[in-house]
């Protein structure tokens, strides 16, 4: 038997299996609200009771990452989510306050492989790097890349399951071929509809099959829209959110209006939107962002962009002058590995009784 086919046994017997898709063509209004609204399923369309977002309303935010990151979709406000390369990036973002992280395939694929993003990282690669930024704060959800689920369905479903333990809260899938590209670059090519399709309900299978009710959240991306048009993709994501799609992604929003009309067209899907500076999309701010009805703003490159630039910099600076004195600003070696959770450690081993740590 091929790896992943055991994933689907439970579909048979699941409380809500995956129906086929039938699309609505008409987009029906639910207010204004950014806050994802109860509505009566449809005929043909998945849902699933327990994962109803009133079901995550009230109450204290879980220390689930996944079952807080449903929490952070159903209720006011946006969720602001910088991308990450490394556990130095990671670290800084937690540092700052953010309560998600985003883990780039593109900034993954730089970090670990020192490559572009043009579909050489693999399912490993991207797995490993999630169990590192998710074992350094448990409860914060990481929402990571899944590119094109790494293969066919099996693979969708193997890349789900092993999320999932990794303790990633939620992933996006897109309907790029396999030789798939960063969104933000010229030439991309996508999958049929019919592809796609399958592609989201092999993880939604995947998701409601995994012992003990996972809440992990399955966002449908779309690349569509500079390959064959606004229109397409907004008919794309309908689909994907019919197939049990929990967050509807388009790559590439060109304009605000694009944006609003999107996020109108796909109610009460929550959007997701991916800022880039000098992408595809204009560099929209958390605050505008929110008012052009986005509920989650990721940006991809925040971090390996500004990596590159100090890092460059100070390798400049070490070859001129011989020293890395001016490029340090500072920073000891004990400050550095305060950003690194030093103190955590220390504390650790005295509440453990130990004393190796008692002087550094």
């Amino acid at each position: 038997m091929a790896p992943g086919l055991d994933f689907f046994k439970s579909s048979e017997t699941t409380e809500v299996p995956v129906v086929q898709v039938c699309p609505d063509p008409e987009p029906e209004s639910h207010g204004t609200s950014v806050v994802p609204q109860v509505v009566t399923p449809k005929p043909g369309v998945y849902y699933n009771p327990r994962l109803d977002p009133k079901n995550f309303l009230e109450g204290e935010f879980s220390f689930d990452a996944a079952t807080r990151l449903r929490q952070m979709l159903a209720r006011p406000g946006i969720v602001v989510a910088p991308g990450i390369c490394d556990g130095i990036s990671a670290r800084c973002a937690l540092e700052a306050g953010f309560d998600c992280l985003y883990q780039s395939g593109a900034a993954t694929t730089a970090s670990r492989l020192g490559m572009p993003d043009l579909a050489i990282a693999t399912l490993n690669d991207f797995v490993q790097s999630a169990q590192m930024v998710c074992s350094l704060s448990p409860s914060t959800p990481v929402i990571a890349d899944a590119d094109t689920g790494f293969g066919g369905t099996a693979m969708v479903a193997r890349t789900v399951y092993q999320y999932i333990r990794a303790g990633v809260a939620g992933m996006h899938i897109e309907d790029q071929v396999q030789t798939k590209r960063c969104g933000h670059l010229m030439g991309k090519q996508v999958v049929s509809r019919e592809e796609f399709v399958t592609r989201i309900r092999a993880a939604v299978i995947a998701r409601d099959s995994f012992p003990g009710n996972s809440n992990f959240v399955i966002i449908g991306r779309t690349d569509s829209a500079q390959v064959l048009g606004m229109e397409e993709a907004v008919f794309r994501l309908k689909l994907a959110a019919d197939a049990g799609a929990d967050v509807c992604f388009i790559e590439g929003v060109k304009s605000a209006e694009l944006l609003t009309s999107t996020v109108e067209a796909l109610k009460p899907k929550p959007v997701l939107v991916n800022v880039i500076s000098g992408g595809l999309t204009p560099s929209f701010t958390t605050k505008e962002a929110e008012v052009f009805g986005a509920k989650i703003i990721i940006f991809s490159l925040v971090s390996c962009v500004a990596a590159v630039h100090g890092i460059r910099a100070a390798m400049h600076s070490l070859k001129k002058t011989g020293t890395d004195f001016s490029s340090a600003k500072g920073m000891d070696p004990k400050a550095f590995f305060d950003v690194m959770g030093l103190q955590d450690v220390v504390s650790l081993d005295a509440k453990a009784g130990g004393s190796s740590f008692d002087v550094v």
